[in-house]
């Protein structure tokens, strides 16, 4: 396993795990010769469906657990409890240095829980947040957080910028990102005054952060900013009505396309670029949010996530980890703080 980047997965955390974690465990292994997986649940309700998806013997190892973490646990809950389970298992592997990454469909409460007591902060961050890469009008965009944190204050907001301005420069090479915070409008009199008062800081930032003001909800597609910031409730929010829309786009052009005759062949006719509409839109190519902050990569794919979805969350965390992105982050971290002079205030 040398020369093989090893990701330890939550086989028996989401909705339909573990089922789809090893189908979808089976579709990376297959895109990437150089993935290597250590499973962590049940060998006996594993072992069968491994067999069933063709992954095969030299790509994985079991590491047997029978506790799961529960959709419905408490965070405070699965951790005084839950050190057995196959998603704290999974997480140590990280820290112990067996994985490089661990990627998890199970309870995002939990995991953000645990992936903070096993990993650790990166000094200067308070909290991690839930990061993950849409697709918009101008490129891909950074969104953060994404349901990590249901509530912050403005420090919180601040640090999220940072973190989404290191994330993006490293991960697309760009520099100065424009960093918009998520609002209710585009007013300086809007919002809450949490909001109100991270702008204010980010302003004083000017000439570290490229920082445009406040963006709404519609500016997200658009991308009028390449990191958006807000809290977890807001973002989490406007992450699921995205993905809402696009499935309704989807549905409304199937059900017209097959009321007439002339819709199928417009259908025909235009079939090329739907199917590359289709192909870019489609929100499980997306799946995959990074915990921005912490010392080492964990992944939070959707708890719904099908075969293909958790497929593209072990794709992210394979590219997180052959990148060194937590070690990316830090040394940027490290430079800004010292730059703007806030090692004094926002280090442990």
């Amino acid at each position: 396993m040398d020369k093989q980047t090893v990701i330890s997965i939550d086989a028996m955390g989401g909705d339909f795990a573990p089922r789809s974690v090893l189908e979808g465990v089976a579709l990376a292994a297959k895109k990437h010769k150089d993935l290597f997986f250590f499973l962590f649940g049940n060998e006996e309700i594993l072992m069968p469906i491994i067999k069933e998806v063709g992954l095969p013997d030299n790509r994985y190892k079991i590491h047997h657990t029978t506790q799961v973490v529960k959709g419905t646990d408490k965070p405070s809950h699965a951790i005084r409890t839950g050190r057995e389970s196959s998603m704290w298992q999974a997480i140590m592997a990280v820290r112990n240095g067996y994985a490089k990454a661990v990627v998890s469909a199970g309870n995002t409460g939990a995991l953000m829980a645990m992936s903070k007591i096993c990993l650790g902060m990166i000094p200067g961050i308070d909290r991690p947040a839930i990061a993950a890469i849409l697709p918009s009008e101008t490129g891909p965009i950074a969104c953060l957080d994404l349901g990590a944190n249901a509530e912050c204050d403005a420090q919180n907001l601040v640090e999220f910028a940072i973190m989404g301005d290191v994330l993006y420069k490293v991960l697309f090479g760009q520099d100065n990102p424009k960093i918009g915070l998520l609002n209710i409008g585009s007013e300086e009199t809007k919002g809450r005054e949490e909001i109100r008062e991270a702008a204010g800081q980010l302003k004083e930032y000017g000439s570290h952060l490229n920082f445009i003001g406040f963006v709404e909800g519609n500016d997200i597609a658009a991308g009028s900013a390449q990191v958006v910031v807000s809290d977890g409730f807001s973002g989490n929010i406007a992450l699921k009505t995205l993905e809402g829309t696009v499935k309704f786009f989807a549905h409304t052009l199937k059900r017209g396309v097959k009321k007439s005759p002339l819709g199928i062949l417009g259908f025909l006719i235009a079939g090329p670029a739907l199917k590359k509409l289709k192909k870019n839109m489609d929100p499980r190519q997306y799946n995959g949010a990074m915990l921005v902050g912490l010392k080492g990569i964990s992944v939070k794919s959707h708890g719904s996530a099908d075969a293909f979805s958790f497929a593209c969350a072990i794709d992210a965390a394979a590219r997180m980890a052959k990148n060194d992105l937590c070690e990316k982050i830090k040394t940027e971290m490290s430079s800004f703080l010292n730059l703007t002079g806030l090692n004094d205030t926002t280090a442990p």
